[in-house]
């Protein structure tokens, strides 16, 4: 099982959801993944901690209705000086979205909005190390900025983050570059320009591995999610997104289809 007990600085490392109905988010992915769902009480807010196989996996906390960044993931970047990030961020063109705080004996947290326009945030560790699985069904398996100016945040990740790029892509029809760490590629940069509307910004979207993604949308049906995108077949997956039953969108990744 592929367990991970930090992550290399730079790669993401953490993932939540800020939820406008948290009861209805934690019965939804406890049916869709497996995952249990624990408060970490009243000192830290009432966010709730997610587990798979008993490894953290990812985190919710309550957000009101209508507010920006409410139903929606955040994907957060391992730092050793979330500080130190926090001026490199405002240096290369960013900005401090949330300027960088203490989460008491857990880590040290910031969230920046990129030169693109994506919000990423930042968690430097402490007690807490990141989620515990990654490119395991029910975990986390990939990470990816989905751009409006793919020029704007290359070099912004390269050198507030410290990425090694790698080009996959770099035609008008795919355009796509991958951050790099000890020879492992851990996370994407996709240019959206040609792709996305005007009225939706860069984001950050994180997809969870499932065993057979054409039955994880039907379930997510049932649950009262909602299906954005119809399974696709990639080089790298079968692919779907989807939205949980209060909006917040992910990615499905599953085994390609046989035939």
């Amino acid at each position: 099982m592929p367990t991970r007990e930090t992550a290399p600085v730079g790669a993401p490392c953490w993932i939540d959801v800020t939820c406008s109905d948290v009861d209805r988010a934690a019965a939804f992915y406890r049916e869709l993944f497996g995952w249990t769902a624990e408060s970490s009480g009243e000192e830290y807010g009432g966010y709730v901690m997610f587990f798979s196989d008993g490894k953290p996996i990812a985190g919710m906390m309550a957000g009101e209705p209508g507010q920006p960044g409410t139903d929606t993931w955040t994907t957060y970047l391992a730092t050793d000086d979330v500080d130190r990030l926090a001026e490199a961020v405002t240096t290369a063109g960013g900005q401090v979205m949330v300027g960088p705080m203490t989460v008491p004996a857990q880590g040290r947290m910031a969230v920046f909005v990129d030169t693109s326009g994506g919000v990423v945030g930042a968690w430097q560790p402490d007690g807490h190390k990141g989620f515990g699985l990654i490119a395991e069904s029910g975990a986390p398996a990939w990470f990816e900025l989905v751009t409006k100016d793919y020029e704007a945040a290359l070099p912004f990740y390269r050198d507030v983050f410290g990425w090694e790029l790698s080009t996959l892509g770099d035609s008008d029809e795919f355009r796509y570059s991958t951050g790099r760490f000890d020879g492992e590629d851990l996370v994407g940069v996709f240019d959206a320009s040609r792709a996305l509307p005007a009225e939706v910004p860069s984001h950050w979207q994180m997809f969870v591995q499932v065993d057979d993604t054409d039955a994880a949308v039907a379930r997510v049906r049932e649950l009262d999610g909602a299906v954005l995108t119809r399974p696709w077949d990639t080089e790298y997956g079968r692919m779907a997104q989807v939205a949980d039953p209060n909006g917040a969108r992910f990615m499905l990744s599953g085994p390609v289809v046989a035939g």
